[in-house]
């Protein structure tokens, strides 16, 4: 490795000595990341690593421990780093591929992401939630019905994401009674699905998602639809 001028060693020094690393290995590495990213994106990357480890720290993908901080920085930087600059911290990443690895995240290592991304939000101008399934129990009151549903399995997701929780999701659905009285008679049919298009939004008082139905049919309706509108 190149000598650091005393300004990035001293960086260096000092991110080890908040992680608590004495791994001569470890400590060359961090210099190296010091050397190719600079102070300014290796500090940052110092107190991503203090906020996981005020969450609880992360595991090890076989869940038998959690990593030390030294650990976390170094797997925080290998994520963060191009793959270009990555191989000159860590050559023998050009022997297993030639292109970036996806790593297996752990839940906690995953919910230290979202903890990272949760500290400054987005904004979506439009929100849509798409249910289909049978209906829960029908409670009527005034000019609103409401049910519940319930999913059942997650579906296939694209590789590399993480696995959804495994506790069911609940929605409590409110319709106009106006589009309830639409489908009121074809979901009679235990073999009709409900299709429910909304606005969701989580209701911490019930520990549910409430959705706000902005369009509500069923499959069966759907395909009569189709029918009659075939030449």
């Amino acid at each position: 490795m190149d000598t650091l001028p005393d300004d990035l060693k001293a960086t260096a020094a000092d991110i080890a000595r908040q992680l608590g690393e004495t791994n001569p290995v470890a400590v060359e590495q961090i210099e190296l990341i010091v050397q190719h990213i600079g102070a300014e994106a290796a500090l940052a990357l110092l107190q991503e690593t203090l906020a996981a480890e005020a969450q609880g720290g992360m595991m090890l993908p076989d869940n038998t421990r959690r990593r030390t901080p030294g650990g976390v920085y170094l797997y925080l930087a290998k994520g963060r780093i191009p793959y270009p600059v990555r191989v000159l911290i860590w050559p023998y990443l050009k022997t297993q591929a030639h292109k970036p690895q996806v790593d297996l995240l752990s839940p906690e290592e995953w919910l230290a992401l979202a903890t990272e991304a949760l500290q400054q939000a987005g904004e979506a101008t439009t929100v849509k939630i798409t249910l289909i399934g049978r209906p829960g129990r029908i409670v009527e009151k005034a000019d609103v019905v409401l049910t519940t549903m319930q999913d059942t399995k997650a579906p296939t997701l694209p590789k590399g994401l993480p696995a959804p929780p495994a506790e069911p999701t609940t929605y409590v659905v409110y319709i106009a009674r106006k589009q309830w009285l639409k489908v009121a008679q074809a979901i009679q049919d235990p073999d009709d699905k409900l299709i429910v298009e909304g606005y969701p939004a989580f209701e911490k008082r019930l520990g549910a998602v409430a959705v706000f139905a902005t369009n509500v049919t069923t499959k069966a309706l759907q395909a009569a639809q189709r029918r009659a509108q075939e030449p």
